[in-house]
């Protein structure tokens, strides 16, 4: 199993498209950008829907379970901050509740080899610091 333990993890900046997600992790709750218009989910966050370029978004909380849609096996890191987890696996997730929006995380709480596309997922919160709280997955039981 990969190593977390001793990574000191980057702390991401909120700007003024991604503070309702931060916010909304700092809680415990994942909320993705929603266009009002067309309706579709979209992550990261935009300033205009990658569906219909509306500007009418929202940020909806959604339920945090789906599958591995993509992975990669990270055996060499360029940051030396992730050397104690390598080999680790880097996975993007479509979650159930937002097709089409995909989330980026990694795999936590099993060995990396078990990262396989179509394998139910679900978020889980790791706090950074006092305001930052970073959304990654754990297999679904």
């Amino acid at each position: 199993m990969s190593d977390w333990s001793n990574v000191t993890r980057p702390i991401p900046v909120p700007n003024e498209w991604t503070k309702p997600f931060w916010d909304s992790a700092k809680n415990k709750v994942l909320s993705l950008q929603r266009c009002q218009s067309c309706r579709a989910f979209q992550h990261p966050p935009y300033a205009t829907c990658v569906q219909c370029i509306s500007t009418d978004l929202k940020f909806e909380p959604v339920e945090g379970e789906g599958h591995i849609y993509a992975y990669t096996i990270m055996y060499h890191t360029g940051d030396k901050r992730f050397a104690s987890a390598v080999p680790y696996a880097s996975i993007v997730v479509e979650l159930d509740a937002a097709p089409g929006a995909l989330m980026a995380g990694n795999l936590l709480g099993v060995p990396y080899t078990e990262a396989k596309v179509g394998r139910r997922v679900k978020v889980v919160f790791e706090k950074l610091n006092d305001d930052i709280v970073l959304p990654q997955f754990m297999l679904a039981e």
